[in-house]
This record gives structure tokens, C-alpha cells and sequence, in this order.
């Protein structure tokens, strides 16, 4: 994503405040009940606005601090009994330099959402 300005003209975002959640976890999944707690924290995750990257890894986009912050407290909320999840933040620039290897081969560089949306 490239610099932005808000809407009021006199806020601008730049790549280095707004930023990116990934959360990834372990969660045990022997037992039914463990596969049901494990499903309702993805699909609670799913529900506030992440997409899933890999089975137990979800990214989010965030506009700032504040609403990172706002995040990692409805996940502090939804959070199952047993396992380990981490959430970690990082700025849009330092997301445009991921380096994503697929089937054996590098792919191109993730393309940032060209646009910010607000819900």
C-alpha cells in the first residue's frame, strides 16, 4: 500500500503506521472437543476480517496502533482453552519485502490492497 491521505486531508498514513496482523497458532486437536474449540477460533478470527494465509497462520491489514490493539483484544477474547497463539505486527513496507516461495519456486511479490477500507 502506498501513502495515503485521509479523507480530512490533514492525517496522512504512510506505509510505516499502517500495518499488518499475522496470527498463528497451535491448537490441540486429538478429541472432539478440542477440534470444535480450535474450528470456532478460526471461524471467529474469519469473522473479524482476516483471511486465511496457511491452516494455522491469518493476516489482517490494520490502519494503525489503536485498531491493531483493538484486534488483539477481540482475539484475547475468543481464545480457546489449551494452545498457543501468537499475533504479530508488522508495518506495510515491511510487508511489500515478504519473500514467498511456492512450489518450489519464488513467486512475485504480494500485492498490497490499493485501496483502505473502511467498514
Amino acid at each position: 500500500m502506498r501513502d495515503l491521505k485521509a479523507t480530512s486531508g490533514n492525517t496522512h498514513l504512510s506505509g510505516y503506521q499502517l500495518m499488518w496482523m499475522l496470527v498463528t497458532f497451535d491448537l490441540p486437536v486429538e478429541t472432539k472437543p478440542q477440534r470444535h474449540a480450535a474450528t470456532k477460533f478460526r471461524m471467529a478470527l474469519l469473522d473479524l476480517g482476516f483471511e486465511m494465509s496457511q491452516f494455522s497462520n491469518y493476516l489482517r491489514f490494520c490502519n494503525g496502533k489503536e485498531q491493531f490493539e483493538s484486534y488483539v483484544r477481540k482475539i484475547g477474547s475468543q481464545l480457546p482453552e489449551f494452545g498457543e497463539v501468537y499475533v504479530f505486527q508488522f508495518t506495510d513496507r515491511q510487508y511489500e519485502n515478504i519473500v514467498r516461495f511456492s512450489d518450489q519456486g519464488r513467486r512475485s511479490p504480494t500485492k498490497n490492497p490499493t485501496q483502505l477500507a473502511l467498514f
